[in-house]
């Protein structure tokens, strides 16, 4: 049924059946970004890779995904999130199909690296952030954390699902049916069910009411006050930009070394492969219960206060992790750091148009969202330097620790209000940071 039809006859708003298509796909998404860290042994044992070549592979899979954000951010806020979505998959598809039939380290650095990342930065969290939160005026927070809430219920199943079918039927099969699953899934879905904007059926973002939307900006509008939405030039100006642009690459260091890693980690100490594979799982669970919790209470106090803890509990997580080593610390730092793992995906989007306006959110999100991802390459990375040079990840942990105390206090610098361009704001107003 073609949308339009659909939400003629439906009485349901048809922003949940966004946020719907939104969770399956990112479901499917988390189980394509999960495979290295179950994938990640089997395949250095096969080639006699180290760790920090493995590592490599991940990084630049980061640094093209990463790059694929800004454009893709770009292609968003001009085509819609439909055809991005579309051609974004067929690349994962061709890359992780690819991956089955490789069989030297250039052929994996080509299909792993750079097709398949390419592809992931289409259909990731910053695109269905960004769209979630165009349907949604009223809980916007919620209803994005909703969305990307597929995200981690993906990789809680999915992770344990990948690991049976390595363990049993290789690394080889379970790359080519990544590549099948997602490709069928994720066209049906775009074609059927994905619209960009409420007012492509002529509705508006649910609980958004008629009276309080500006027809220039399509956004709450404060009495007596112009809101003008500012472009990411201006946004960069600003004080608060490169304070979210800060603590989120050093989040991304840290979320990408430890959900890279945390499976070899663990098993060095004598933690089996299925056990450990659970632990990424309930990883991935725990984040779907910390964006839940995150998106409510920042709709009620704001992005910042709940960004800050976040950032403090990472650093005695870490610290955790140096002085303790055994089955129960591992599974008490899985789960804890998973909570925090996904937290700045649905803040994100509500942070930057709270403070910059939405005109521009999928641009502005995706540049910042690019940085944190191209420090989750650098912190994989890293990570398996470190390891190679030392034969342990407790160096890399205490870096990230300290990353993650800067990050907490960057965070608690944002001045969380409606920023505006110098030459344009309101004259009454205080200027921008």
């Amino acid at each position: 049924m073609a949308p339009e039809s659909k939400a003629e006859r439906s009485p349901l708003f048809y922003g949940w059946y966004i946020l719907a298509a939104s969770f399956v796909i990112l479901f499917f998404n988390a189980g394509a970004r999960s495979s290295i860290s179950v994938m990640f042994k089997p395949i250095a044992s096969e080639f006699g890779w180290n760790r920090s070549t493995v590592s490599f592979a991940f990084f630049l899979q980061m640094v093209f995904f990463a790059i694929s954000l800004s454009l893709m951010g770009r292609f968003y806020d001009r085509y819609g999130p439909k055809w991005v979505i579309i051609i974004s998959t067929l690349f994962i598809s061709i890359g992780y199909m690819f991956i089955s039939l490789i069989d030297n380290l250039w052929q994996f650095l080509l299909f792993y690296g750079v097709i398949g990342a390419i592809g992931l930065g289409g259909t990731s969290v910053p695109i269905f952030a960004a769209l979630s939160s165009k349907w949604f005026e009223k809980g916007r927070a919620l209803a994005v954390s909703l969305s990307l809430s597929g995200n981690c219920l993906g990789q809680f199943v999915l992770v344990p699902v990948m690991t049976f079918f390595v363990i049993n039927y290789g690394w080889r099969i379970s790359h080519f049916l990544i590549g099948i699953v997602m490709l069928v899934v994720n066209i049906t879905l775009a074609l059927l069910v994905i619209k960009g904007d409420p007012e492509d059926l002529g509705q508006k973002p649910y609980g958004l009411h008629e009276e309080t939307v500006p027809k220039e900006q399509g956004e709450l509008k404060t009495p007596g006050v112009p809101q003008i939405d500012m472009p990411l030039t201006e946004a960069m100006r600003t004080r608060a930009f490169w304070l979210i642009f800060t603590f989120l690459f050093f989040c991304g260091t840290a979320d990408f070394m430890v959900t890279t890693h945390l499976i070899p980690f663990v098993t060095d100490y004598g933690i089996s492969p299925t056990t450990a594979g659970n632990m990424l799982a309930w990883y991935g669970l725990m984040s779907m219960a910390g964006i839940l919790v995150a998106g409510p209470i920042s709709d009620r106090i704001g992005n910042k206060i709940p960004l800050s803890i976040v950032y403090f509990l990472r650093v005695l997580l870490l610290l955790l992790i140096v002085r303790y080593q055994s089955l129960v610390s591992f599974y008490v730092f899985a789960l804890l750091f998973g909570f925090t793992f996904l937290i700045s995906a649905p803040l994100l989007p509500v942070l930057t148009g709270k403070l910059f306006g939405f005109s521009h959110v999928g641009l502005i999100s995706g540049f910042l969202t690019t940085f944190h991802y191209l420090g989750g390459g650098l912190g994989a990375f890293v990570g398996g330097l470190i390891f190679d040079k030392t034969g342990g990840y407790q160096i890399a942990f205490l870096l990230l620790a300290m990353m993650s105390l800067v990050s907490a206090f960057c965070c608690t610098l944002i001045r969380e209000e409606r920023h505006y361009p110098k030459l344009k704001r309101p004259n009454h107003q205080v200027p921008s940071e």
